[in-house]
């Protein structure tokens, strides 16, 4: 067994820089020292995405579950039908539908202990609004996803090497920002 942390990603819009920025991260192999990524999208897409980029380096491994990734590899779970194809720059319910497959089954696997964290890429607000899709982003989303206990507790963190910004009025207009920081919001 091992002590690397198992990192959930999920592809997020598979028209938009989801892809893009998940192989480019992959494609540095030190990652694979750090943790095991398991990407939660599609192999073929993957393999589309990394030959319009020229990343020949960053390959996958395909498994049906997060228990059966791989250490040394980069791990794929497919979540979407084989024969979805992606059009990098439109807008579509397909990709939406393809955005939330990803977050549903990641969300899943996060909650039995399948996998230690979860990394999103981005979405498209606008094309992943479904009838179990209701929520302005990530956020809300995925602190629905942890239940009651959690409500009115999540933060979304951006971070890299010299910046750590973790934002308080996530999707609230600045003219609402006064109304909305309070002591108690805070804390």
């Amino acid at each position: 067994m091992s002590d690397k942390i198992k990192v959930g990603i999920t592809h997020g819009d598979i028209n938009g820089v989801g892809y893009e920025i998940i192989l480019k991260v992959l494609e540095d192999a030190r990652l694979l020292e750090l943790c095991t990524p398991v990407v939660y999208g599609s192999a073929k897409i993957a393999a589309g995405y990394r030959k319009a980029l020229s990343l020949q380096n960053v390959n996958f491994v395909q498994i049906q579950s997060a228990a059966e990734a791989r250490d040394d590899a980069n791990n794929i779970i497919n979540v979407v039908p084989e024969d979805m194809r992606a059009e990098p720059g439109v807008s579509s319910a397909e990709a939406g539908k393809a955005a939330l497959a990803a977050l549903d089954r990641a969300v899943a696997d996060l909650r039995a202990g399948d996998i230690d964290v979860l990394v999103t890429a981005p979405i498209n607000k606008a094309n992943i609004q479904s009838e179990t899709f209701h929520f302005p982003g990530h956020t809300e989303y995925l602190e629905a996803a942890a239940g009651e206990s959690s409500r009115g507790r999540s933060l979304m963190i951006l971070c890299n090497d010299t910046l750590r910004v973790a934002l308080v009025t996530t999707h609230l207009p600045l003219s609402r920002i006064p109304e909305a920081i309070t002591k108690e919001a805070i804390l």
